[in-house]
């Protein structure tokens, strides 16, 4: 959810699980205030706030201080999500994720999980190397600093990619639970606007294989092929490790909670072999 959301929160709270981790993103046009009042709602009807961090928004340590300092105040800080954020040029000290997290302030401010981005089909603006040499690094400092690691991942529309991605996060020795992202129910021009934006492969045999046609944009489309697929091919890899998921509100919050409900009640009831 963004700032501005708070309302559409409390229209979708009653379908939304007790205990739900629902982030809390950091963006340019919304201030302090509104960041804190959404993280404080989140709590305040029973989920766990992720607020974001966006590592090269912030323009000096003090800016970080005070923004911790507010999310400790509404009870907001034991998870945080560390990103390196939009901006071409840092606006101050912090150039990255990691620079925040060595910090040493997120403790202080009583943190006690940190989110890290991963990108199983790679970032348009930073090299493959890089994004796993940072990832690396910032799994190390986590676990030196005794700190609980999440790895939540840009959305995906194809689990091939995405099975590749968590065998080789394994391999390296990361064994944090890895979050994979994908969209809720959402218009599908609304979801091609959004892959093409964050450099996520939309080409036209994988939309078909997640459930929908470039050559028909009208309507809606939800994930239920690809989170069913994924389900399938984690249990047949064991050494996956601990692998959940997470929603992007693309087509409104109570939009994907009631998905979920659904998606949940039908899976549950179908036969076991």
């Amino acid at each position: 959810m963004t700032g501005k959301d708070v309302a559409a929160l409390e229209e979708a709270a009653s379908a939304i699980p007790p205990g739900t981790k629902i982030n809390v993103t950091f963006l340019g046009n919304e201030d302090l205030d509104m960041r804190v009042a959404a993280a404080k709602a989140v709590a305040d009807l029973g989920f766990i706030p992720v607020p974001h961090i966006s590592a090269r928004r912030l323009a000096s340590e003090a800016q970080l201080q005070e923004f911790l300092g507010r999310l400790q105040e509404v009870g907001a800080t034991g998870h945080v999500f560390a990103v390196g954020g939009d901006p071409a040029e840092p606006e101050g000290p912090y150039p990255d994720s990691l620079s925040v997290i060595r910090s040493g302030l997120l403790q202080a401010h009583g943190v006690t999980e940190v989110s890290i981005a991963g990108y199983p089909e790679g970032h348009p603006d930073i090299e493959t190397d890089v994004l796993w040499r940072h990832l690396e690094d910032k799994a190390a400092a986590l676990k030196e600093q005794e700190l609980g690691a999440v790895i939540l991942t840009q959305f995906a529309f194809d689990t091939d990619p995405v099975m590749t991605w968590i065998e080789q996060v394994r391999d390296r020795g990361i064994d944090a639970q890895i979050r994979i992202g994908t969209p809720g129910p959402a218009g599908i021009k609304r979801l091609i606007g959004f892959a093409r934006r964050f450099g996520v492969g939309a080409n036209a045999m994988i939309v078909k294989k997640y459930g929908f046609s470039l050559t028909n944009l009208m309507g809606t489309a939800g994930p239920d092929r690809f989170v069913s697929d994924l389900s399938t091919l984690l249990a047949a890899q064991p050494a996956s490790g601990d692998v959940k998921l997470h929603f992007y509100t693309f087509g409104g919050l109570l939009a994907t909670a009631e998905w979920v409900q659904q998606y949940g009640a039908a899976t549950s009831s179908e036969p076991r072999s």
